[in-house]
């Protein structure tokens, strides 16, 4: 492959000027310690890493940090470290998704700042993973996604564990009064076992899973857990890479085509993946101008099984699936549906990539004629409850409640909500419809993972675990249940489900894609005059950004102007 000279390296437009401003570049990194030798006519990788001491899933980043360096250096590189926003799933509040465009906006501003030739994004919480991927496919330098690998698997009492998974699980347990407060508190210390990401295929997993189809990371890195010398090796390796592509001029834009992101489809479908995928790889494919939106995962759904037997679908957790061949292996299985010419960040194709793979356990990763479970991945929804779409996802959901019809129970808020759910009082009955509102990108704001809504605790102690939940919010990919997600658009902006009142009878059918609202038309247009917007929340901040500029669900949540593939100019060297 032919080489680009080093001379023409980007970073040397910063260090290879001959007046004062080169002068005053080459003094600064001196200053601290580097030698002319080290940044002068050499790739300059930029480590963009999303460590925290409260983001436990990347409590390791730090580590793997200094194998990457290791790998720059090893290639002839020089690596610089530079820190960016981490989105801790659990700690952020109000939710990571308000700010996964902030991360890609920051990445894509770090990238273009600073004198690097190439990056290596150290990430891997659900938002980190988009949110890094978004900044680099528009500065479109030669990047590798380092994933920060799931957590080893939980065990109480015996029993497998999932993160999140079981959190909710015997959370419902817990309010239905089936184990004591003291077992929750034993079973809170020992669910999780080590830094890394969910151990189920949830939203990190998925996210990981499809980078690595699309040929954004080393193959086979995304299911590699986070605690294993495996991890480090392949931190060292991806380091080792990156200065290659640099000379090689591999970006994303030669990587991220049109078949590649429908591996990433195809892939998460195959998972039985989180919902969240179907919004961050329509942002993805956005910036990149590609046709890819959640209509691409209904189709692929409909062909392909769910044939990863992982919670929550499942039976098994990603350390299983890692030992039973990873991501590669499943690859294997489907390869006839994928494009096997996409390249790849290692310089091959995804078919040279997979040659190899082998399956190491049936169980775990299931033949196609024998999937997981006989429902789809994903569905996506229309009717006049969600003309722009609502997603769901069959395979975590109940089978008796794919068809159903029931009056409605509105929350307008998850205040609300919270407040009323575990009242002996409330007026529930198992055939009820839960709708929550004012959880969409701009009411939530920021889209939270409400979607899950609670089973009211009458009902959990009278033995019902599922219920239809209809609502404009997210839910993680670690729940499950028969939850309508997504409704766009969303009722904060006047969206049909602002109209939806206690009582209203809602018929979902899953077969069919069909969610609605039996409630004339134009008793919905008498209501539809009468509805005011609310009151804008933020006066001021971040805030603003997302109030004024974030997109529906069914378009990829981006910022209006991050959207497409406009380039920026590089900029000016005074």
């Amino acid at each position: 492959m032919k080489q680009r000279s080093v001379e023409r390296l980007r970073s040397q437009r910063w260090y290879a000027r001959e007046d004062m401003r080169g002068f005053a570049h080459r003094q600064r990194m001196q200053q601290i310690g580097y030698r002319r030798e080290d940044f002068m006519n050499r790739p300059v990788i930029g480590i963009i890493n999303t460590w925290s001491d409260l983001s436990p899933c990347h409590a390791h980043l730090r580590e793997r940090a200094d194998a990457v360096k290791r790998g720059i250096l090893q290639a002839g590189g020089c690596p610089v470290e530079l820190p960016a926003l981490s989105l801790g799933e659990v700690m952020v509040k109000p939710t990571t998704m308000m700010y996964r465009n902030l991360l890609a906006l920051e990445t894509e501003e770090l990238l273009r700042s600073h004198p690097v030739d190439g990056a290596v994004l150290l990430g891997g919480c659900d938002k980190t993973t988009p949110g890094l991927a978004l900044g680099a496919i528009s500065m479109n330098l030669a990047a590798i996604f380092l994933p920060a690998g799931p957590m080893l698997s939980g065990n109480w009492r015996g029993a497998k564990v999932g993160a999140g998974t079981d959190t909710r699980r015997y959370w419902d347990e817990l309010r239905a009064g089936r184990i004591s407060p003291q077992d929750w508190v034993e079973f809170e210390s020992r669910s999780v076992r080590s830094f890394g990401t969910c151990n189920t295929m949830g939203t990190a997993s998925t996210m990981n899973s499809v980078m690595e189809a699309m040929g954004l990371t080393l193959p086979g890195a995304s299911a590699i857990p986070a605690v294993d010398a495996a991890h480090a090796r392949m931190a060292a390796a991806a380091g080792e890479r990156i200065v290659a592509m640099v000379l090689e001029d591999l970006r994303p834009s030669a990587i991220l085509c049109e078949g590649a992101f429908r591996n990433g489809v195809i892939t998460a479908v195959a998972l039985g993946g989180s919902t969240n995928a179907l919004i961050h790889l329509t942002a993805m494919a956005r910036r990149c101008g590609v046709a890819i939106d959640g209509n691409a995962f209904d189709i692929e759904a409909r062909r392909t099984p769910v044939i990863a037997n992982l919670f929550p679908a499942g039976q098994y957790l990603m350390e299983d699936f890692y030992n039973a061949g990873g991501l590669p292996a499943l690859l294997s299985r489907i390869a006839d549906r994928l494009d096997l010419a996409c390249r790849a960040v290692n310089g091959k194709t995804l078919g040279e990539n997979i040659a190899a793979a082998r399956v190491f356990d049936d169980d775990v990763i299931r033949p196609l004629e024998s999937p997981v479970t006989t429902e789809v991945a994903y569905a996506v929804l229309r009717g006049n409850l969600a003309p722009d779409g609502a997603v769901m996802k069959p395979s975590a959901a109940s089978r008796h409640l794919l068809r159903h019809v029931g009056p409605a129970l509105v929350f307008d808020s998850h205040k609300e909500l919270s407040e009323r759910i575990d009242d002996p009082a409330l007026d529930v009955t198992p055939d009820t419809v839960l709708v929550l509102r004012g959880a969409g990108p701009v009411g939530g704001p920021g889209m939270p993972e409400w979607g899950a809504l609670p089973i009211p605790r009458k009902l959990l102690e009278a033995g019902v675990r599922d219920m239809v939940r209809v609502s404009d919010a997210r839910m993680s990919g670690t729940h499950f249940g028969t939850c309508v997600l997504h409704v766009a658009p969303e009722s904060h902006v006047g969206g049909p489900l602002a109209l939806i009142r206690t009582g209203d009878l809602i018929a979902l059918d899953v077969p069919a894609r069909s969610i609605e609202v039996r409630v004339r038309d134009d008793e919905l247009a008498r209501r539809r005059a009468d509805w005011r917007p609310p009151t804008p929340r933020f006066q001021r901040g971040y805030g603003v950004l997302v109030e004024r500029h974030i997109g529906q669900a069914h378009t990829g949540c981006d910022f209006d102007f991050l959207e497409g593939t406009a380039t920026v100019p590089e900029p000016e060297i005074y």
